[in-house]
């Protein structure tokens, strides 16, 4: 029953909203469409020179963070030996050849590299030993030395 009514209907309800809008007002065929939104023509020109522009200049910054990022990335492809990327590397020159890395970037990587240099040294390897006390560790080291120096000096055969 449903689909007889909606078949009767349904097709009737078509033909009535096609005829009332959806298509393009052709009573004013000469009007174009900047005056349709109230602009004039050197207005709207404008408006799509400002429109073109910004997206330049839109386009500009996300090559260029694009670049830093690719940058970052063969920064650790180098670091770690890894292969190195064409794709990186086409990035980069698409930007202009000489990217630099974003300050934030810079100081992670510094802060990065002095965490694995202190991890390499031997106390930084002491240092990660559970239950070790550099400091106290350090005054007896001091304390030995001091006492062996002294030593060495009453001694008398050297």
């Amino acid at each position: 029953m449903a689909f007889t009514v909606k078949s009767m209907v349904g097709g009737q309800l078509k033909n009535l909203t096609g005829s009332l809008g959806g298509g393009e007002d052709k009573g004013d065929g000469d009007k174009s469409a900047a005056e349709a939104q109230g602009m004039s023509r050197e207005e709207c020109e404008e408006y799509q020179k400002q429109l073109v522009e910004e997206k330049m200049e839109r386009d500009a910054q996300f090559t260029q963070r694009k670049a830093e990022r690719a940058t970052f990335r063969s920064h650790f492809r180098d670091k770690y030996r890894l292969p190195k990327n064409e794709t990186d590397e086409s990035q980069i020159q698409l930007a202009g050849g000489d990217v630099e890395l974003p300050r934030e970037l810079a100081k992670m990587i510094e802060e990065d590299t002095e965490e694995e240099e202190e991890k390499a040294s031997v106390l930084g390897h002491l240092a990660s030993l559970p239950g070790l006390d550099l400091s106290s560790l350090k005054d007896k080291a001091q304390t030995t030395l001091g006492n062996l120096k002294q030593s060495a000096e009453k001694c008398h055969i050297m």
